[in-house]
């Protein structure tokens, strides 16, 4: 077999008719190879292939096609961006080591909004309440690319998402809980991005789910959302485009975060198109179970299984709503005319009571009585519109755009008081014990207590210059995403915080 240089340019469709296909022989390309297929480019970006990415052995790179053909192509004459790609991969470990095997530990931080679905660190958590690069860090490591979601902890790893605009790649990166070190970084698309996204979000802002066995990720590309299964070793087991994704109006890109109820992932996609809806899938195979339109509006939070009322409800804000639905077979129970459009964060709940802010265009926190009865219990004129908030002993914490962090009481949403924190704010506030954690957009992290007595500082803590990403505690450890640099110079860093 050889490959022959074109006498006038040597061009990517030149090498790959050049090689004797036959003679490499062919076999079904695997689920996986399928859903990393990607677009190979020459230097003159004249020709190109789609191919999952096999080898590089000796300056030859070998794809696999999606009929099942493998392609030899000289990793010279593919264009910067692909170069650039085999390198990523080749800065991979080797995936013939084996891997120690994952137990997730109790408390575990597996999900968006940790291991009660409601930002509360498990009990009994003892977290330093200050820290700085000489005290209560344990260590620093890099983040290639760029994201805000929140990284999970499953067992002796760390999970989270990024991207790279520049070869228009999303990953799902793993490191190593005890040092930071990074184990593992798959990438799970290639082109497609969005060219228009809110300034203050990122191609990989939805947080990762993982059921102690398979990590589930979601992302926006090629005008849909791609949903992704993957064991804890990097490998894809499973992909599906969940949805549709092309928003018209507010090309503001995507955010919810995949939500695991029993044996199901569940995802969101709610935008001004016909494939608006919820969609859910088997956990271990990708095969659908069900799927429930949305009203055709933009909006970005993520849904949540609360047991209120009686019941296990997937609870939904925006769309002009508050809607719940049977997470087992998403047929919807009640729905009630509250928020605003669009809101984005997560709803929390307590006793027969759930609550939802919001967003744009207009100003609403409200409480309603989840019976089914639509009753409205109290609402104000309050908006945490990126925000989660936080239900602990009866009250309802919150911290708003503006950093103004609000008690209210949770039965009839009476304010017990209020203080500007400071600084612009999207992350959601994390609590620990009865101590809240909540970052602004600067990277500072404001410690505070959780009691209706009124606002009891507790310390302030500077890491980075940018605050995008909510914290995930567990096993006393915070673990903690932010950015130092601006332009060229930017980077992310991932924190390991404790005592």
């Amino acid at each position: 077999m050889s490959l022959r240089r074109s006498p006038t340019h040597v061009g990517l469709a030149v090498v790959v008719l050049c090689i004797s296909l036959t003679s490499l022989g062919r076999h079904e390309a695997s689920a996986a190879e399928r859903g990393l297929l990607r677009k190979w480019t020459d230097v003159s970006g004249k020709y190109s292939v789609k191919a999952s990415f096999v080898k590089n052995e000796r300056g030859q790179v070998h794809l696999r096609r999606a009929d099942g053909r493998l392609l030899i192509l000289k990793l010279k004459l593919l264009s910067p961006a692909d170069r650039t790609f085999v390198a990523e991969q080749l800065r991979q470990p080797n995936r013939q080591t084996v891997l120690k095997p994952v137990v997730p530990s109790p408390g575990d931080w597996l999900t968006w909004r940790g291991p009660h679905a409601n930002g509360r660190a498990a009990d009994a958590q003892q977290i330093p309440v200050q820290w700085s690069a000489q005290e209560n860090m344990v260590w620093k490591t890099e983040v290639p690319g760029r994201g805000h979601s929140s990284p999970i902890v499953v067992g002796h790893r760390v999970l989270l998402t990024t991207a790279n605009v520049a070869t228009q790649q999303q990953f799902v990166v793993c490191f190593e809980r005890a040092t930071g070190k990074r184990l593992w970084m798959t990438s799970v698309n290639q082109g497609g991005l969005p060219p228009q996204i809110h300034a203050k979000n990122t191609h990989a802002t939805p947080t990762i789910a993982c059921n102690g066995q398979l990590a589930f990720a979601a992302f926006h590309n090629h005008n849909r959302v791609q949903l992704i299964a993957l064991n804890l070793d990097g490998k894809v087991v499973w992909q599906n485009n969940a949805h549709a994704y092309q928003p018209e109006q507010y090309k503001f890109g995507y955010a919810p975060s995949p939500l695991l109820y029993q044996s199901l992932v569940i995802v969101v996609s709610e935008f001004d198109g016909q494939s608006s809806g919820l969609v859910a899938y088997e956990q271990q195979t990708g095969k659908e179970v069900w799927r429930t339109a949305r009203p055709n509006l933009v909006s970005f939070s993520s849904p949540i299984v609360g047991h209120v009322a009686g019941r296990d409800q997937l609870l939904l804000s925006g769309c002009r709503a508050v809607t719940s639905y049977d997470p087992q077979t998403g047929k919807p129970l009640w729905t009630t005319e509250a928020t605003t459009q669009a809101t984005c964060g997560t709803m929390v709940w307590s006793d027969d009571l759930v609550f939802a802010s919001g967003g744009y265009p207009d100003k609403e926190t409200v409480a309603i009585r989840a019976d089914g009865s639509g009753e409205i219990v109290w609402r104000n004129r309050e908006k945490c519109y990126e925000q989660s908030m936080l239900i602990h002993d009866g009250y309802l914490y919150a911290v708003n755009d503006s950093g103004i962090a609000f008690c209210w009481r949770a039965a009839d949403g009476q304010e017990m008081w209020k203080q500007r924190l400071g600084g612009k704010v999207s992350a959601s506030p994390t609590l620990v014990g009865d101590t809240i954690y909540a970052a602004n957009e600067a990277g500072m992290m404001f410690v505070f207590k959780a009691q209706p007595s009124g606002y009891q500082a507790v310390a302030s803590n500077q890491l980075g210059i940018e605050g995008f990403a909510s914290p995930a505690i567990c096993g006393n450890q915070l673990f903690l995403r932010t950015a130092e640099g601006i332009g060229p110079a930017r980077k992310e860093f991932l924190y390991c915080i404790a005592k």
